[in-house]
């Protein structure tokens, strides 16, 4: 099946984007990467790559291919597994989540391996763009993310539900008018690189101010722990899983009504073509009873 081999080899090259980072996921030397990819242009009669010293990137021709050589694997894949009786699973599922959701779903999924001991799921924390990224390219199976109106191309998106966008301040902060608010205090803003700080920053331009930018932090738990203390103020989704009535020393304000509803949504994201759909189902519609009951 040197065939098959030389595909994997292929995929993984163009993910890392030259021969000997792909050597090192494949557990070859370099120089086998190279031979076989020139083997595997020769089978194929065209050129794959456009090579420049130690970098390999797609041309044309590799680019086309890609995505049927994915799918291809995915049904090798699929052909050679035995498929489990019915109402059991059994495989390797790679999901990620952004921070705010990584504690139910790690409760979702340790339920999911007990009940189903042959099932193998990986997780992996990190950002939306980062994980929709890793979506995309086929790192992972599926993600927990901000939904930003756009879809990866060969994936889906289901949404799980919504997140009302505040002014959260101090309870020792005085006044409810968020626009006079935000002119009087420091602001602390989430990271504008993620999907979260540019809705953020959308909502200041709509409402016509300019804060006096405090600090700019990546982490929504970490602005919220210096509100608390008074150091700012700042405006970002109510997290779903946090008890709002509960969370003492802050306060939340709603956004003026002229500017309608503004949230973020939080959902799932998936590639179309991977095995283990059925699963992705059903850690989808535990979270999604979950986050009913909070």
């Amino acid at each position: 099946m040197s065939s098959i081999r030389y595909l994997r080899t292929f995929v993984a090259v163009a993910r890392r984007g030259s021969f000997s980072d792909a050597a090192e996921q494949v557990a070859l030397t370099q120089a086998a990467v190279s031979l076989q990819m020139r083997a595997l242009e020769t089978e194929l009669g065209r050129p794959l790559f456009d090579r420049s010293g130690r970098l390999a990137t797609l041309n044309a021709a590799g680019r086309e291919l890609l995505p049927e050589i994915e799918q291809l694997l995915e049904i090798y894949d699929r052909i050679r597994t035995p498929r489990p009786p019915p109402g059991t699973y059994a495989g390797t599922l790679s999901i990620g989540a952004i921070v705010s959701c990584m504690s139910t779903l790690a409760r979702i999924v340790s339920q999911l391996k007990s009940e189903h001991r042959d099932l193998t799921i990986r997780l992996s924390s990190g950002k939306s763009r980062e994980l929709c990224h890793k979506v995309e390219n086929g790192e992972i199976d599926a993600a927990l993310v901000v939904g930003a109106g756009k879809t990866p191309p060969g994936t889906r998106w289901k949404r799980l539900y919504q997140e009302p966008v505040c002014l959260i301040a101090s309870t020792r902060v005085i006044g409810d008018d968020p626009r006079e608010l935000l002119r009087t205090h420091p602001f602390l803003r989430f990271d504008r690189s993620q999907h979260t700080g540019a809705q953020v920053e959308r909502v200041l331009r709509k409402l016509g101010v300019t804060p006096d930018d405090f600090l700019e932090l990546n982490a929504i738990e970490q602005v919220l722990d210096l509100v608390r203390h008074d150091v700012g103020i700042t405006v970002l989704p109510l997290l779903h899983t946090m008890r709002w009535q509960e969370a003492t020393g802050l306060r939340t304000l709603p956004l003026p009504p002229e500017l309608g509803q503004v949230s973020r949504d939080i959902g799932m994201v998936e590639r179309r073509d991977h095995r283990l759909q059925e699963v992705t189902a059903m850690i989808f519609e535990r979270y999604a009873t979950l986050s009913a009951r909070t």
